[in-house]
């Protein structure tokens, strides 16, 4: 872009995945960036390159200049011996050293982008990291945040169900925190992300279910029912899209039963 804004660098929530879902202020950002940082981690990481590549083909105009710039970082599952917190601790620190040299590889009045799966606020590090590299006083840029429709959202609008019933309380958590705290008495309708150890195998059959992958998109698979009738249903595809597509992302609404 042309101006003399200085150095901008954009967090794009992109939705669960479907372009459809992106908001109108995700693709006048996207049309405002020179720079796309496609930042991926482990096995998956040239299959969500190449989502995010389509992405972006599909909604900035043909006459926008852009360019990617691609880096691959190590995953959580790569994170070798030492504590869960300790593996957290060094993954950021190198987060932020390769997000400092993406950035001052912006010329000055450049405008680069991170593009973040679901919405920015939600269980993603890159506003953090980017503080970070702020502090460090290395380089000199702004950052703006461009909320985007979170896969929970999704999920419940492609289910047609609320998140919780009137006057309920209502937990995000992730598979690990799961298997570690359990499920608190006084939760009522408990969200589950990023559950990549099949934490929610623990739930009881009673629970009503309401599952997600890939809400939107071609391959997109919804189970939903009492978990004790669902479960092989909904091990057995996400067993089939992981195997499909090298990586998953979906999505649980569990409820406790009236």
């Amino acid at each position: 872009m042309s101006g003399d804004q200085g150095r901008r660098v954009l967090v794009i929530g992109i939705g669960p995945g479907d372009p459809d879902l992106l908001t109108v202020a995700a693709v006048r950002a996207l049309n405002e960036t020179d720079a796309v940082f496609i930042v991926d981690k482990g096995d998956a990481a040239t299959a969500l390159q190449q989502a995010r590549r389509e992405l972006c083909e599909r909604v900035i105009e043909r006459d926008h200049p852009y360019r990617f710039i691609e880096v691959e970082l190590g995953a959580i599952c790569d994170r070798g011996e030492g504590s869960y917190g300790e593996a957290i601790a060094g993954l950021r620190d190198a987060r932020v050293d390769a997000y400092e040299e993406l950035v001052a590889g912006l010329d000055p009045n450049e405008t680069g982008a991170f593009l973040v799966w679901g919405d920015p606020s939600l269980y993603d590090g890159n506003v953090a990291i980017l503080h970070d590299v702020q502090a460090r006083g290395a380089v000199e840029f702004s950052v703006e945040v461009v909320a985007g429709i979170s896969s929970i959202a999704a999920l419940a609008a492609r289910h047609g169900v609320a998140l919780n019933r009137a006057g309920e309380s209502i937990l995000v958590t992730t598979g690990r925190r799961l298997a570690k705290d359990g499920v608190p008495s006084t939760v009522d309708n408990i969200v589950v992300m990023l559950d990549t150890h099949d934490s929610w195998q623990t739930l009881d059959d009673g629970f009503d279910v309401w599952w997600g992958a890939f809400v939107g998109m071609p391959d997109e698979s919804t189970v939903a029912g009492k978990l004790g009738e669902q479960r092989e249903t909904i091990d057995r595809e996400r067993t089939r899209l992981r195997a499909d597509r090298g990586w998953l992302f979906d999505t649980f609404l569990f409820r406790r039963p009236q």
